[in-house]
């Protein structure tokens, strides 16, 4: 079982993920740019500033989460060789840590963010915060697609990571 192989198919997998933050950040800027141009209404106009928030959001996680990922690569191969039972404790730590986040962030509170920003829906009607709770919803649905993906794809990396763990007991 080969962890450093392991690990950069991690880190791969995630950077053909996150583009997908930077390509729906870029779809609502750009229908930002449109209800700009072609926003004839009150409500048209309402959803200007919010899908831009929202792109611009979504395009700054993934560049971040896109060039983090990038320099893992290097610095595993850098770990790995270094210490290989050390890095696998260290990165049995962060997948910990990251999965943790995971289901606090991603699986509770972007579903009660949601939940709110529906019930806004609701209970307010005027165009502006109709506007933001849409693109609200609309942006942390997006958020659910690529972290769910992600997040499976971690829980395996870290399955992997503790039967190497386990190997690298016996063998000590």
């Amino acid at each position: 079982m080969d962890i450093l192989k392991t690990s950069i198919n991690w880190a791969k997998a995630e950077l053909f993920s996150t583009p997908f933050f930077i390509l729906f950040g870029l779809i609502f800027i750009a229908a930002s740019i449109g209800f700009w141009q072609l926003g004839k209404t009150d409500v048209a106009k309402a959803y200007i500033i919010p899908t831009l928030v929202a792109g611009i959001l979504l395009t700054t996680i993934g560049v971040g989460l896109f060039f983090t990922n990038k320099s893992r690569i290097n610095q595993f191969k850098t770990a790995y060789n270094t210490n290989a039972p050390a890095f696998v404790k260290s990165e049995i730590t962060r997948a910990e840590a990251t999965l943790k986040e995971y289901n606090t962030v991603v699986f509770k509170a972007i579903p009660i963010i949601i939940i709110a920003a529906a019930l806004l829906i609701i209970f307010i009607n005027t165009p502006t915060w109709r506007a933001i709770s849409i693109t609200t919803i609309t942006m942390l649905v997006v958020i659910l697609l690529v972290d769910g993906t992600a997040y499976a794809r971690m829980d395996a990396y870290y399955k992997e990571l503790k039967l190497v763990d386990m190997v690298y007991k016996t063998k000590n």
